[in-house]
C-alpha cells in the first residue's frame, strides 16, 4: 500500500477516538502492552517525558521540544490530533516521520494489528515508540492522547511526569467532576518519578498530592514556583500558564537527569517554537486586513480565555467561524461566545461533527446572530467576503474546523 492507502486503511479499520468517540477507548491496557511486546519493547531504551492535562498539552509538549531543541538534543515529539498529515504526530526536531516508515511498519505489523484488535491509537503509538528507539533521540516528548490512566501511552517509565491542567472535558469517559478527571490524569503519576502540575484547583490539588505521595513522587506545583516568564512566539493569552509549567518542568531536569540547558537557549526555544516544531492552530494569525486568527480551543476553559483575548483586540465588527463536535457541552460553551458577533456556522467534516441544524438552534437559543453553511471552507470563504478590513474573523470550536481552512 502506498502512504495514503496505508493511512486510509488505519483510520477507517480501526476504532480511532478522533472520529468515534466512545467505542475506540479503551478499558485497560493489555493490548498496548502485548504490541510493545511484539515490538521488543522500544519504549524501555527512551528517556521520556510524559505530558497530560486537559488543555495546554499540545503547546506545552511542543515548546519544551523547542527548548530541548536548542540545547542541542535530539528530541523526538509525539502529539495527537494532526491537523492535514497524519505524520504530524510523530517528529524528530520539528521534521516529520517518512511516509516510507509509516508504510513500512504498517505493512510489517498488519497482520498482528488485525489479529490482536489493535486500535489506531495503540498502532500510532508503538509507532511513535519503535521510530523513536530506531533513529536513536536523545528524549522523547510523548503527550498523552486523552485521560492518563488508560491511555495507550501511559506504559513508559518516564524521567518527568507533566500534568498542565484539569477541566470538564471527554466527562464520558474521564468522569464528570474535577476531582473525577484530575484522577484519571494523575494516573501517569509514576514511582519516584517527580511530577510537575501547571494549574490546579483546591479539588484537583488535593487528588494530584495523594497520588503523589503514594507513589513517593515529588510534587512541583509550577503556578507557584515560576513568577516570571519569557517571551513566546506562541501569543495566546493561555501561554502563560503553559510558559510556567514549561520553565518548572526544565528545572526540574536539570536537577535530577543532569540535562543541560541555559536560559539563553530557554529564550530561544520560547521564540521559536513554530519554527523549531512546526506547530500550528494556536492563535494563529492567517490574515492582517481583516486580522484572521485561528485556534484549536474547544472546551469551557479554553474557549473562555480565546474569547477574552479577542475582546482585547481593536477591530469595527467581529465575525466568528464556528463549528463543534458532537460530544460538547453546548451547556457550557455557548453562553461563553459574543453576543455582538456575528456566526457562520457549520458542521466539521469529521463523522464526530455535530449536526449544523443543532448548533444554530442552540446557538439561536442563546442569543446568537448568524448563518449555516454546508462546509467549514463556505463558511470561511463567507467570512472572508463580508468582512470589512477593520473587522476581525475568528475560526475555531474544534481542532477539526482549524484543520480545514489551514
Amino acid at each position: 500500500m502506498n502512504y495514503q492507502e496505508t493511512t486510509q486503511w488505519m483510520f477507517n479499520q480501526l476504532p480511532m477516538y478522533q472520529t468515534q468517540g466512545a467505542t475506540a477507548y479503551k478499558e485497560d491496557l493489555t493490548n498496548i502492552k502485548a504490541l510493545a511486546n511484539h515490538l521488543n519493547n522500544p519504549q524501555e531504551n527512551l528517556k521520556c517525558i510524559h505530558i497530560a492535562g486537559t488543555n495546554g498539552k499540545g503547546s506545552t509538549s511542543h515548546m519544551l521540544a523547542s527548548i530541548l531543541q536548542e540545547a542541542g538534543y535530539k528530541v523526538g515529539l509525539y502529539t495527537s490530533p494532526h491537523l492535514k498529515d497524519y505524520r504530524e504526530r510523530i517528529k524528530i526536531n520539528g521534521q516529520e516521520i517518512s511516509e516510507a516508515f509509516v508504510c513500512e511498519f504498517i505493512a510489517k505489523n498488519k497482520s498482528y494489528f488485525e489479529t490482536n484488535d489493535i486500535s489506531f491509537f495503540e498502532m500510532s503509538v508503538g509507532l511513535a515508540f519503535d521510530y523513536f528507539e530506531k533513529e536513536k533521540i536523545d528524549l522523547a516528548i510523548i503527550e498523552v492522547g486523552m485521560g492518563g490512566r488508560l491511555d495507550a501511552t501511559n506504559i513508559i517509565s518516564p524521567l518527568l511526569s507533566v500534568i498542565t491542567n484539569i477541566g470538564l472535558d471527554h466527562v464520558q469517559f474521564l468522569g464528570n467532576t474535577l476531582e473525577l478527571v484530575a484522577g484519571e490524569k494523575a494516573g501517569i503519576i509514576k514511582e519516584k518519578t517527580p511530577v510537575v502540575i501547571g494549574e490546579y484547583t483546591p479539588e484537583t490539588k488535593a487528588v494530584f498530592i495523594e497520588k503523589a505521595k503514594e507513589k513517593n513522587a515529588a510534587i512541583y506545583f509550577a503556578s507557584e514556583l515560576i513568577s516570571e516568564t519569557f517571551p513566546s512566539d506562541l501569543l495566546g493569552d493561555y501561554q502563560v500558564f503553559n510558559k510556567k509549567t514549561v520553565l518548572q518542568a526544565i528545572a526540574v531536569l536539570k536537577s535530577n537527569n543532569g540535562i543541560a540547558v541555559s536560559e539563553e537557549q530557554i529564550k530561544k526555544g520560547l521564540l521559536n517554537v513554530t519554527n523549531n516544531t512546526n506547530l500550528q492552530g494556536r492563535w494563529q494569525q492567517l490574515g492582517s486586513s481583516p486580522k484572521i486568527v485561528c485556534d484549536t480551543a474547544h472546551n469551557k476553559e479554553g474557549l473562555n480565555i480565546v474569547f477574552n483575548q479577542i475582546q482585547k483586540e481593536n477591530f469595527n465588527r467581529l465575525h466568528i467561524v464556528f463549528g463543534v463536535v458532537n460530544d460538547k457541552n453546548l451547556e457550557a460553551i455557548l453562553p461563553l461566545l459574543p453576543k455582538n458577533a456575528i456566526y457562520y456556522f457549520s458542521k466539521p467534516n469529521n463523522p464526530r461533527g455535530l449536526d449544523v441544524k443543532i448548533l444554530f438552534e442552540k446557538a439561536t437559543e442563546n442569543g446568537l446572530k448568524g448563518k449555516t453553511f454546508n462546509s467549514i471552507p463556505e463558511a470561511y470563504e463567507n467570512a472572508i467576503k463580508q468582512a470589512e478590513s477593520d473587522d476581525f474573523i475568528y475560526v475555531g470550536g474544534s481542532t477539526f474546523v482549524v484543520a480545514e481552512i489551514l
